[in-house]
């Protein structure tokens, strides 16, 4: 009989939208051509879709569980959730992996039916400062439940399995970090088609949020002429502040891109830029650097323990825009060293982070852990 798990948590596969979401797919493929029963839960829109509640397919092997939902925000995300766990428990599941940690107060019954549960606890999300106090204390609260609720805690980082060895027993975490494809061979077509040039650009891709530093690099790198362009890549919005402060600093060599998810594009901006800048500071394994590391590309990176664990040597780093912008200067002056960096990147990448490496990890603890 074939092991058989569930997960939940994401938006739903083919990935779409983020980390969770390009996790999943590879994680269910995975386990596919390994011989298990994977299933996974699908947000759809309940306005544009005739479908029935609980709708299927088959999708490469992965049952799909479609539940139609109204509207596109967190509300509809609480009652996805709240509808893919009473189908789990419907269909009497018994071991689900759950990314993310956001509705673990529903997840708590999976303890009352003897569900095994391991939860991807992701980052310290109650800490972005994007978020309202009402979300802040909702979010570390369902942190605290997930600790109690969780059969393991899955921590993507060093320091987030420090942060909930806080909380629980070190014996209930694990630590395996976010994988991601090296990038070989990518074509320079898509940065043609961009009016971008090989190597004359370097590349910025973050949700654009103050946590994100985004203002601190667009205001550095905008402080004198570069002979080159930043290519920030980010939903912008006119009427938000933050994001009107970031364009009336920008240079004329700023470009905003918008948000990108096509994958073609994303592994041509990263492998022909001439650079990556990375300026998150909270989370744990942030997937724009383990990919920007898949893509054998040196970093300017914000100084912080998550960055640091990461990129090790393969990055400098920066705190302040002054920072920020001397490291400018630096690598535009020291081509030599940028060569350095990509060579130390692509080895900090095979060392942790390919997804042979990471989705094996899941499958020993899978095997250890589901009924």
């Amino acid at each position: 009989m074939k092991k058989e798990i569930v997960i939940q948590g994401v938006r739903g596969l083919p990935a779409a939208h983020g980390g969770f979401e390009t996790f999943a797919e590879y994680l269910s493929q995975y386990l596919v051509s390994k011989g298990w029963r994977v299933i996974v839960y699908c947000q759809t829109n309940k306005n544009t879709s005739d479908r029935k509640i609980y709708q299927e397919d088959d999708w490469r092997g992965v049952r799909r569980v479609f539940i139609p939902v109204s509207g596109d925000g967190a509300w509809s995300s609480i009652i996805f959730d709240f509808l893919s766990i009473a189908h789990i428990l419907k269909e009497g599941s018994k071991s689900v992996l759950t990314l993310g940690y956001n509705t673990a107060i529903f997840n708590s019954i999976f303890r009352v039916f003897g569900v095994v549960n391991l939860i991807n606890m992701d980052g310290l999300e109650w800490k972005r400062s994007k978020w309202s106090i009402f979300h802040k204390i909702y979010l570390y609260i369902n942190e605290r439940i997930a600790c109690l609720i969780g059969s393991i805690l899955i921590a993507d980082h060093p320091e987030i399995q420090r942060h909930l060895e806080s909380r629980v027993s070190a014996n209930k975490i694990r630590m395996i970090p976010y994988g991601a494809r090296q990038i070989v061979d990518s074509s320079t077509q898509p940065i043609v088609g961009l009016g971008l040039k090989l190597n004359g650009y370097v590349v910025l891709i973050a949700r654009p949020e103050p946590e994100n530093s985004i203002l601190e690099i667009v205001e550095a790198f905008s402080r004198c002429k570069r002979n080159l362009n930043l290519v920030v890549l980010g939903s912008f919005n006119g009427s938000n502040k933050y994001h009107a402060t970031v364009r009336a600093l920008a240079s004329a060599e700023v470009v905003f891109l918008g948000a990108i998810y096509e994958k073609s594009i994303l592994d041509s901006l990263r492998s022909n830029a001439l650079f990556y800048m990375h300026g998150h500071t909270v989370g744990g394994t942030n997937p724009s650097l383990v990919e920007a590391l898949g893509a054998g590309q040196a970093t300017i990176a914000h100084d912080n323990k998550f960055n640091r664990w990461v990129a090790a040597d393969s990055a400098l780093y920066f705190r302040t825009a002054d920072e920020c912008a001397a490291l400018f200067d630096e690598f535009l002056c020291r081509p030599e060293y940028v060569d350095k960096l990509r060579a130390r990147a692509l080895s900090r990448f095979f060392q942790l982070f390919t997804w042979d490496a990471v989705l094996l990890q899941y499958e020993e603890l899978f095997i250890e852990y589901t009924k």
